[in-house]
């Protein structure tokens, strides 16, 4: 049976393999380190998870508004109003089976075919594939190592085209952990305005930030940028709930209509119980990350200073959420492989680290290190990258 091009196009995530060999080996019996995950490694806090209980017995076990909740959205949109200083109304909201499913939701309703949408890179994994399965062409432009993987105003206005559609901004950026100041945002939307490009502005790490500075909203910064943008976020980061597949993009209602009538004849709506539990983590006083921020400052700490130290490595210093981006092509080099995935794949069966090679971001010069796992892990696992170097230097 054939199978449908659109599916056949698609590229094989580098991560799910990386992690396919390391769980074959642990299950083996070796001590693997998995620098790999995508999520923090805290529980949902117990009141979220009291929440859910308390929605079950009381029979909200049934379908929902396909764009979600009344309560949910009343809170999405208080929480926009209280952390990013921008205004909604409920039918400039959707409820999503996750973020991803409401990136994926908008390209999907948003993009003809050859439309064109402009993706930083580094990106994230899944930004080409969702715009390729939609019809559309994703449009790479380098964000520069020594601009902290940040694309510049030049850089944007060079790639746009009379099929540009849109620009996806990710900040603070998996894989990088970099964030956009104010005025590099403003510089970028002043472009967009401009020509008329939907900005796609992904602020799920928003939370997780250990510098001196702070997350800015694009679509915050001025009327005619919050008509262009559609802000996608959700509770999977900030409230260590990335099973619950919640999330939301918030946005011209023509646009969350679209997406709405689209996610009707898909999911039919997000999980019933799975809201509830964002609606208490919306509602509550308390903030998850406060502790989360302080855990993984202390880890990101360590290990950096311990990454940097070793031979033909190099490695920014991100400033928010949980990865790190080392370049090791050097490293690679001088130990003789030919690319850092052969590089990396030698550190796993050699070293039992498993680390995600940068070419599933579109840089394959480098590495992401997730450090949501404890400090001693991560302290054992650069050590044992220190080691694997030292032994295969020429």
């Amino acid at each position: 049976m054939d199978i449908a091009k659109r599916v056949q196009t698609l590229t094989p995530s580098t991560t799910l393999a990386i992690t396919a060999k390391a769980n074959e080996l642990k299950q083996n019996g070796f001590d693997v380190i998995g620098l790999g995950a995508g999520e923090p490694d805290f529980n949902t806090p117990n009141y979220i998870i009291d929440a859910a209980i308390k929605a079950m017995e009381a029979g909200k076990t049934k379908y929902t508004p396909t764009g979600g909740i009344q309560e949910l959205k009343l809170a999405i949109i208080e929480k926009l109003k209280r952390d990013n200083n921008l205004s909604y109304k409920s039918d400039e909201i959707i409820v999503t089976s996750g973020a991803k499913h409401a990136l994926y939701t908008l390209f999907q309703a948003l993009l003809n075919e050859g439309d064109e949408v402009i993706v930083p890179v580094p990106y994230w994994v899944s930004y080409p594939e969702q715009i390729k399965l939609a019809g559309g062409t994703p449009i790479y432009v380098p964000g520069l190592e020594e601009n902290e993987f940040k694309i510049s105003p030049k850089q944007l206005e060079d790639v746009i085209t009379h099929k540009t559609k849109a620009i996806i901004i990710n900040s603070p950026s998996n894989p990088t952990g970099m964030m956009y100041t104010k005025d590099e945002l403003e510089a970028l939307g002043e472009i967009c305005i401009k020509h008329n490009i939907l900005i796609v502005s992904d602020e799920i790490y928003e939370k997780l930030i250990y510098s001196e500075d702070r997350h800015i909203s694009i679509a915050g910064l001025s009327s005619d940028l919050k008509e262009i943008t559609i802000v996608i976020n959700g509770v999977s980061k900030s409230h260590a709930m990335t099973g619950w597949r919640i999330g939301y993009a918030a946005g011209p209602s023509a646009i969350i209509k679209a997406m709405t009538n689209l996610a009707s004849h898909s999911t039919s709506n997000p999980t019933s119980i799975a809201q509830y539990a964002a609606l208490a983590a919306y509602q509550a006083e308390v903030d998850p990350t406060i502790e989360m921020r302080k855990v993984f400052a202390e880890r990101l700490d360590a290990l950096y200073d311990l990454i940097i130290k070793v031979p033909g490595i190099t490695c920014q210093k991100p400033k928010g959420a949980f990865y790190l981006f080392p370049n090791v092509a050097n490293a690679a080099k001088m130990n003789g492989f030919k690319n850092v995935d052969d590089w990396a794949s030698a550190l796993l069966d050699e070293e039992r680290v498993a680390v995600v090679p940068g070419s599933g971001f579109g840089a394959p010069d480098f590495i992401r290190l997730s450090y949501a796992i404890s400090k001693e892990q991560l302290e054992e696992a650069a050590s044992r990258i220190h080691r694997f170097v030292e032994k295969h230097l020429k």
